[in-house]
């Protein structure tokens, strides 16, 4: 879309050149095809390019990852099978989650190759595959504002709402740390679409730390990001009613979304299947595969050619299929 209000494109990363009528500029995917009037009540006049800032697209090291606001969706895909992992891939299984995240934008390889980790946490929808994948490892968010001032959010507390989130104006998303705990623990995954290749439903992420604690993050279902956390050693063997009272007790019917990718008393009741099924997978013993995995699913990571997406890759399997034909897909 032409951006007929904009008066001049600025090349910084300093919180101080912010003025009103500004907005940041990363890879563009959402800025260009929504227009001047999506991002505040009046027109943008500048955009503050972050084109040349330089930051590393991935950081590695014994602490956890480091992700670049501006790291691309596609740069992060390449991350499982990166030498930069070295040994470390081995010992951080929840690595796993990133092609399924990945894949969950349904988006053609253009937009991969512009699209920005910190602008799908920046636009803040319930669907960002990004803040599903950063919420559920327990990622960081460093935020800079004007006059050097700097703090760090948790993802799943980023996210304040359905387009919304903590960000003041003129403030800027550096930067998200994944932590090497939580990219240690075993995790589980699981989407719902009502349509083929469809935007989620209902994105959920199961987590099991090494001392027991069980940590379930829904996202999509839902406005914000919600984390349920079963502490140890008593997480590994939550129930299936006390995961069915928690989520009663996390989530008000009104926190459900609600849109034409689906209504919010079918996000909640597929949030409970899902739930479910990640609570047994995680149960039971490494190694085993699961029993029920219910909607979009992928087998084990695999290198797309150059240049393409792995949509390909995505599957359904009846359960999905006959979910959407109940709700009228």
């Amino acid at each position: 879309m032409d951006m007929n209000t904009i008066e001049a494109v600025v090349r910084t990363e300093d919180p101080a050149e912010w003025r009103d009528g500004d907005a940041w500029l990363a890879g563009g995917t959402v800025l260009f095809s929504y227009g001047s009037l999506a991002f505040g009540k009046e027109p943008l006049r500048r955009l503050l390019d972050l084109g040349a800032a330089g930051w590393p697209a991935v950081t590695v090291t014994e602490t956890g990852i480091e992700l670049a606001a501006t790291c691309t969706v596609a740069e992060l895909y390449a991350l499982p099978s990166s030498d930069v992992l070295g040994k470390r891939a081995a010992a951080w299984p929840a690595l796993n989650l990133v092609r399924p995240c990945c894949d969950s934008f349904v988006a053609s390889f253009k937009v991969w190759n512009m699209s920005t980790v910190g602008g799908n946490l920046c636009t803040s929808l319930p669907a960002g595959p990004m803040i599903s994948l950063c919420a559920a490892l327990d990622g960081g968010a460093t935020v800079l504002g004007p006059g050097g001032a700097r703090r760090t959010v948790p993802v799943a507390d980023f996210v304040t709402g359905d387009g919304k989130n903590c960000l003041a104006p003129g403030e800027l998303l550096r930067s998200i740390h994944l932590p090497a705990s939580a990219l240690a623990a075993r995790v589980a995954f699981r989407r719902l679409s009502l349509s083929n290749l469809g935007r989620s439903g209902a994105l959920l992420v199961g987590r099991l730390d090494a001392d027991g604690t069980l940590v379930f993050t829904v996202t999509a279902a839902t406005k914000r990001p919600v984390q349920l956390r079963f502490g140890a050693p008593h997480g590994a063997a939550t129930s299936a009613a006390a995961l069915i009272e928690a989520l009663d007790a996390a989530i008000p019917a009104e926190l459900y979304h609600n849109d034409i990718h689906g209504l919010p008393a079918w996000r909640k009741d597929m949030t409970y299947r899902l739930a479910e099924e990640i609570r047994a997978e995680l149960e039971a013993p490494a190694g085993i595969p699961p029993v029920h995995i219910s909607g979009d699913f992928w087998p084990p990571p695999q290198t797309p050619p150059p240049h393409t997406s792995p949509q390909h890759h995505t599957r359904r399997t009846a359960s999905s299929q006959a979910s959407s034909q109940q709700e009228g897909a």
